[in-house]
């Protein structure tokens, strides 16, 4: 089935939601990119796993602004770890959260892989 007929919505059958949840919606934006990125991944030496969660935990004194994402490493396995919610609050709609979340990506593993985030960019 293709076109409206064939989204989420009032006469879907029962076990299929309305709509996505804000998370999964997110989660596609990102899984959409790291695809677009795919040949950057195959050409860098670096393992790098992303990863989405809704929002850091920050200690209750926390003063400093909310990250957006975090890169750790562990068993030499880098980690980008992307917040959906700080990502989400610094856009104004759809298209503009692709757009952050584009560069919050780009940014993240141009760093990771010290390269210019031009570089990895296939847009």
């Amino acid at each position: 089935m293709r076109g409206v007929a064939a989204l989420p919505g009032p006469l879907s059958p029962l076990g299929i939601p309305k709509r996505r949840t804000r998370r999964a919606e997110f989660e596609r934006i990102v899984t959409a990119i790291v695809t677009a990125l795919e040949p950057a991944f195959t050409a860098e030496a670096d393992t790098v796993e992303v990863v989405v969660e809704d929002a850091p935990r920050l200690p209750a004194e926390w003063d400093d602004a909310v990250p957006s994402s975090v890169v750790t490493v562990h068993d030499g396995v880098t980690r980008l770890v992307l917040y959906r919610m700080p990502i989400s609050q610094h856009a104004v709609g759809q298209a503009d959260l692709e757009d952050v979340t584009w560069s919050v990506l780009l940014d993240q593993l141009a760093a990771i892989w010290h390269v210019s985030p031009s570089d990895l960019d296939p847009r």
